[in-house]
């Protein structure tokens, strides 16, 4: 019986891996038309994602970067919309010791959403309202929390600092993005067009929000 080849030579060092990983991503990616901060976090969804062609579907507002930044800085809250958004955060380099708070941890969201027949994640936001003003909300997941975070504002709910809203689907994931996009109620705001996002690009926003691209 013949030999099986050898698996090929690979990098093994965390650093070099990183470096070479990110110069690969930048070098696949056409950043040029994006303001140096927004560039910065765009980057690190196409690293997270590797998917280059979503370059040109990002959208967010001018003030982005800086305001979510001095949110954190300021110690803001990140609210999520799924356990696994909050798993992607690197905690250990928020800028202030930032709490992380999932929407559908708290006890009552299953038995809110069975009363208003929608899902968890759009319950645990009406939950979350204490928390809104001020807070850096964060949605890869569920289109539900991104359309009912958009009617609670729209009822007078505090506004947070800025929204990343990077839900992901082929049920309501565009049609919510698109409709922070088309009115982000006066919030900064970070998304992507279409129906790609998820937990992975949603915790990647936050870290490059939160240290940059400095380290891994």
């Amino acid at each position: 019986m013949a030999r099986a080849a050898p698996p090929p030579d690979y990098l093994r060092d965390p650093q070099a891996i990183y470096r070479e990983s990110f110069a690969r991503a930048r070098a696949a990616c056409d950043l040029s038309g994006l303001p140096e901060d927004l560039a910065e976090v765009a980057l690190r969804l196409v690293h997270a994602s590797g998917m280059p062609e979503i370059v040109p579907a990002l959208r967010a507002s001018a003030d982005l970067v800086v305001r979510a930044r001095a949110a954190l800085a300021e110690g803001a809250p990140i609210l999520v919309d799924a356990r696994m958004v909050a798993a992607g955060i690197v905690a250990r380099r928020l800028p202030s010791g930032n709490a992380v708070h999932c929407v559908l941890d708290d006890p009552q969201c299953a038995e809110l959403a069975e009363a208003m027949a929608t899902t968890r994640s759009a319950a645990g936001m009406d939950l979350a309202v204490p928390r809104l003003a001020g807070a850096l909300v964060v949605l890869g997941n569920a289109p539900t929390a991104l359309f009912r975070l958009l009617e609670l504002l729209d009822a007078g709910a505090p506004r947070p600092a800025a929204i990343v809203g990077l839900p992901v689907g082929f049920v309501g994931a565009a049609e919510s993005k698109a409709a922070l996009d088309a009115d982000p109620r006066g919030v900064p705001y970070l998304t992507l067009l279409g129906r790609r996002g998820g937990s992975a690009m949603a915790a990647a926003a936050v870290n490059a929000l939160a240290f940059g691209l400095g380290a891994p």
